[in-house]
């Protein structure tokens, strides 16, 4: 490609304007190169906020959902407590019995509903949670061994209700099931102690669970809760 020829004037005054007007034209492409060139540089600057901004947007998203995982999350399913002695300790609304322990293959009707020890069937109910109710004479036998038997009115707790109520639960030595024809929502039972409550949340619950969970006034303490008889519906 050859260079255009450069236009030339035999006139000094003519030639000086021919070069003015070629200074002019390339001062002209000069600035609207420099113009391209600085809208580019705006839109580069642009996207680089763009982008900032919405990695900043999403660093805070992820930032908040394990924030929010911590905060909002439940509450243990399994609680912790220590074999106790049954110090004796009063804890408003619990009522205590004085019942004799025996085997039984028939049914027992109990003076307690639910029942709080008593005659019981030779075979004990394994420990857990079960969706559906139990025999009494089974879960007795439970609580002979130093075991917990939670139970509730299904009518009146479940739901969010019920999680609650799980939520004081060990891993071992407790029962919970459901259980018809109670007049309380909910009712914690040892042998010969029991506490009737309405709500789930109630920290006598806990109370309850640190005075009498494994209690070495059961007529057999640390005799097992499990390796025995599964009821219906244990989870």
């Amino acid at each position: 490609m050859t260079d255009k020829p450069r236009r030339t004037s035999g006139n000094p005054a003519t030639q000086a304007r021919i070069e003015q007007t070629v200074k002019q034209q390339r001062e002209q492409k000069r600035q609207e190169k420099l113009a391209e060139y600085q809208r580019q540089l705006a839109r580069r600057r642009r996207g680089k906020v763009v982008w900032w901004v919405v990695g900043s947007i999403a660093t805070l998203a992820v930032v908040a959902v394990v924030v929010a995982s911590f905060v909002f999350a439940p509450r243990p399913t399994t609680a912790t407590y220590e074999a106790a002695n049954s110090t004796g300790r009063e804890i408003d609304g619990v009522e205590t019995f004085q019942n004799t322990t025996q085997h039984t293959d028939e049914p027992v009707t109990y003076p307690q509903t639910p029942p709080a020890g008593g005659p019981h069937n030779p075979v004990w109910l394994n420990c857990g949670v079960y969706t559906e109710p139990q025999e009494n004479e089974r879960a007795v036998h439970s609580m002979e061994h130093g075991a917990v038997w939670v139970t509730y009115d299904p009518a009146r707790i479940s739901g969010d209700a019920l999680d609650t109520l799980k939520q004081w639960l060990p891993s071992s030595y407790a029962l919970l099931s459901p259980y018809e024809g109670m007049d309380t929502p909910i009712a914690v039972s040892v042998w010969n102690a029991q506490l009737k409550v309405d709500d789930p949340a109630d920290e006598r619950i806990g109370e309850f669970f640190t005075e009498y969970w494994r209690s070495q006034n059961a007529p057999e303490p640390g005799a097992a809760c499990s390796g025995a008889l599964d009821g219906p519906g244990k989870q």
